[in-house]
């Protein structure tokens, strides 16, 4: 518990109760959270969640969740508008990284907070798009798409490994089981060739992770995906770093909406950047 040096604010660890509201901060911001993301988030380390309270009033928020011994990432890093510049933030997101210890810690930042994080020590790995757009039916599915079931919970976890920069086993179990969360892996000649994950969100569904070795695993997952919308609204975090994923959201008419930019604090481990298709979440990478 911290007491911030401008009064009356006390930092704790958050509970799922008290991160229902920083998830309705997050929608208010535009940012569209998934509507079952949180006991996902909480699963991969449950003391990453801090909030700070006025008056036993929660004001603040921030999450830096540790994976591993090396790399933690930070997100929801928020205030209530009424009340910022008043320090609030800047307390909270100290007593957030010192949980992270002397991990690398990665976030997304929005381009307004962009400068605040280079003088926090972070530096700028790539840039982000979020692409929106109703996804167009396909009639013929590709025949190499199954249930993710069909791939193997071990199998799944070691290819998400390959492509983040630290394993993720609880995180994974958890989101591939998660309250309307519908899993797709693309299997040829029995070997997983990628994987995606679609969700509800706020305001549109989510696509996150697309992860696949070649542009068309990811077309035939995305597509997958996309008979389960019938014609809603998708959305997709786009890394610039992935033109081959850029390529593909544009010609399936999707439009970029805003963009952030990953961010790290120091090094982090080698992984396979040319097959992230679609982020995960930008709160947690």
């Amino acid at each position: 518990m911290t007491d911030s040096a401008h009064g009356r604010l006390v930092i704790s660890r958050a509970t799922l109760d008290d991160w229902r509201v920083v998830t309705g901060w997050a929608a208010d911001e535009g940012w569209n959270p998934g509507l079952a993301d949180a006991p996902s988030f909480f699963a991969q380390d449950p003391e990453g969640f801090f909030v700070g309270r006025v008056d036993g009033e929660s004001v603040s928020a921030v999450s830096v969740v540790n994976y591993g011994e090396r790399y933690a990432f930070l997100g929801f890093y928020l205030v209530r508008p009424d009340l910022r510049g008043r320090g609030h933030g800047l307390a909270t997101w100290q007593a957030g990284l010192a949980h992270a210890g002397g991990r690398t810690v990665g976030l997304d930042g929005v381009p307004a907070q962009q400068g605040n994080y280079r003088r926090s020590g972070f530096e700028r790995r790539h840039g982000t798009l979020r692409y929106i757009g109703p996804l167009p039916a396909v009639d013929v599915p590709d025949r190499h798409v199954r249930p993710v079931e069909a791939a193997g919970l071990r199998a799944l976890m070691a290819y998400d490994s390959a492509c983040m920069p630290a394993d993720r086993p609880r995180f994974l179990e958890s989101w591939l089981a998660a309250p309307g969360h519908r899993a797709l892996a693309r299997i040829v000649d029995g070997r997983l060739t990628g994987y995606g994950v679609l969700r509800p969100g706020r305001d549109a569904r989510r696509v996150g992770p697309l992860f696949a070795d070649t542009r068309e695993d990811a077309e035939a997952l995305l597509d997958a995906l996309a008979a389960e919308t019938e014609g809603a609204p998708v959305a997709m975090d786009v890394p610039e770093s992935n033109p081959a994923a850029v390529a593909l959201v544009e010609a399936r008419g999707m439009k970029p909406t805003f963009d952030t930019a990953r961010m790290y604090t120091g090094p982090v481990r080698d992984f396979a950047e040319e097959r992230v298709f679609g982020v995960t979440t930008l709160e947690l990478g």
